[in-house]
């Protein structure tokens, strides 16, 4: 008889934005460590089929996956604490994605003329998804999204409820994420929101296996037990989760807890101690660097840090390849339009230029682009990063003054950023998009000297992760590379074998590249993405080079 596959589900009570991700992250890690096959999921509750089309302002940056499924921005937490899962757009699914389903199968007449309701169509609609996700793995760990109360989660929290009787009680496990408080007017931690939030777990019928409790300070045998009293378990089976430096350490920190240990008791599992050897010497690595740098990142959600998620731990993982704390200045490009704040350009050992969408705050990401270029500081250009790059160096470098996006003057007479000829006849945005992993071809030399890129991968042929709209425009190409801007990367586009342009350098630069694609979205702490390892690389030299001191940054 084939052994079944175990599940954890992961909820979270009291507020928002309490951890679940990484702690979701960091128990798969651990897992994974111990040598279990595991898999992760998460469950959205709102109506949007996916996150493609939402405000980086409201939900953060959107991960994409290889094959071009558009994710929320855990999945980028997931792919960099487990390292040898594969995720699709099977391994994330929202409300409105599961609605879409049963609508779009009642109108095929699929239910033969039942009366389609939330319980049971929409709850095995949710079970149906959890299980097509989970193929392939020993062990599958989901998590809820929302906080336990939203009336928004309620038919997720009724579909897992039901995954126990459907699996048995023995595959499947409840871990609950909770806030427990310090007030310091009492001095002491306040166990009440706990106590209420497990309450309403219950009620709807699910009793936690496994509290971790969030919290400023490890919580004391007294105050484990406590919470196991009002909340119908063991304190042996409440643990602390509590505030680090770095999200690196979390993991350890449970592992120290004996989180992991219950985990594989609780669920029936045979399995070894995990071998983290290689994770603490990367946090060591990080608690204690040789070197520090500044990289400012100019951008327009610089209010908002979750929108460049997957950006900014690529920088860590860059820094700790480098043995570099890497420090990030963000810079409203606005700003710098307005002229201000243009004076953090020269405070910086390297200019980072991310992606976006909408023609706010264009100009002066393009502002800094040129004082990267003409100061000889680092740059790294990322998607429309790359494509304000080619059309600063047409403008300022081959004199077309007018050198513009399609996307920000759709009648300009020199676009040198533009959409295929096929795409403009695309009604559906969505279809005019380019997404997910596509081959690129790198240049090895130029003139007798290895280019950038290659130097950076040390390999001809690379797959990387893409979300964009725009192509560089060929017609100007030409031209572009006769003034000294080497095309390094290219794709050729099968449907036409169309080339189109990946990789941008400037040779005569210390380190000037743009990338067409997103290369954070597959940099790892244990394996840095090799463009940000370089980038670092360049702004470490920068900086011992010029020897500048920021204090306060």
């Amino acid at each position: 008889m084939a052994k079944k596959r175990k599940y954890i589900f992961v909820t979270g009570g009291v507020l928002s934005s309490i951890g679940k991700g990484i702690s979701a992250a960091s128990i798969g890690m651990l897992m994974e460590q111990r040598g279990i096959k595991v898999t992760m999921l998460k469950m959205d509750p709102y109506l949007n089929v996916d996150p493609g089309t939402m405000n980086p302002f409201q939900h953060g940056e959107v991960f994409v996956l290889d094959d071009g499924a558009e994710t929320d921005l855990d999945l980028g937490h997931y792919s960099r604490f487990v390292e040898h899962a594969h995720f699709t757009g099977k391994n994330s699914f929202t409300t409105g994605r599961i609605y879409d389903a049963v609508i779009r199968r009642e109108r095929a007449g699929g239910y033969l003329g039942k009366t389609v309701q939330v319980i049971p169509h929409i709850t095995d609609e949710i079970k149906k998804q959890i299980r097509a996700g989970s193929e392939d793995s020993d062990l599958a760990i989901i998590e809820v999204g929302g906080t336990v109360g939203d009336i928004e989660s309620l038919p997720f929290l009724e579909a897992i409820r039901q995954m126990k009787s459907d699996e048995g009680a023995e595959n499947v496990l409840y871990i609950h994420l909770t806030l427990v408080p310090y007030l310091s007017s009492a001095g002491e931690l306040k166990t009440k929101p706990t106590q209420h939030s497990v309450r309403e777990l219950r009620e709807i019928g699910i009793q936690p296996d496994i509290l971790l409790c969030r919290s400023d300070r490890n919580l004391s045998k007294e105050v484990k037990d406590k919470i196991g009293l009002f909340c119908n378990l063991q304190g042996e089976h409440v643990f602390s989760a509590i505030d680090v430096n770095n999200i690196y350490e979390v993991p350890l920190f449970l592992h120290e807890e004996g989180l992991d240990e219950k985990i594989v008791e609780k669920l029936g599992i045979w399995t070894g101690r995990p071998d983290l050897s290689k994770w603490k010497k990367m946090v060591d690595k990080i608690r204690n660097p040789k070197n520090e740098i500044v990289i400012g990142i100019v951008g327009k959600y610089t209010d908002w840090r979750d929108s460049y998620k997957s950006l900014s731990e690529a920088l860590i993982h860059g820094g700790v390849a480098n043995d570099t704390k890497v420090n990030m200045l963000y810079i409203d490009s606005e700003e710098i339009e307005k002229r201000k704040n243009q004076d953090l350009l020269s405070k910086v050992h390297g200019i980072l230029v991310p992606g976006g969408f909408g023609e706010r705050g264009i100009e002066g990401k393009i502002e800094a682009i040129r004082f990267a270029r003409v100061q000889k500081t680092p740059f790294f250009g990322i998607c429309l990063g790359m494509q304000l790059g080619v059309i600063e160096f047409a403008r300022n470098v081959c004199g077309m003054k007018n050198a513009n996006s399609y996307e920000f003057k759709p009648d300009g007479e020199a676009n040198v950023i533009d959409l295929m000829e096929s795409q403009k006849s695309v009604t559906d945005k969505g279809g005019t998009m380019r997404l997910g992993a596509y081959p690129c071809q790198i240049l090895t030399k130029h003139r007798g000297h290895a280019t950038k890129a290659h130097e950076a991968y040390g390999k001809e042929n690379i797959s990387e992760r893409h979300r964009h709209r725009f192509e560089v425009n060929n017609n100007f190409r030409g031209s572009l590379e006769e003034k000294g801007l080497l095309v390094t990367g290219k794709h050729i586009y099968l449907e036409n074998k169309l080339e189109l342009v990946e990789i941008i350098e400037l040779p005569e630069h210390p380190w000037f590249l743009g990338c067409q694609f997103h290369p954070e979205f597959l940099s790892k702490p244990l394996k840095p993405h090799p463009l940000f390892v370089a980038f670092i690389k360049s702004a470490l030299e920068n900086s011992k080079t010029l020897q500048k001191s920021f204090p306060g940054v």
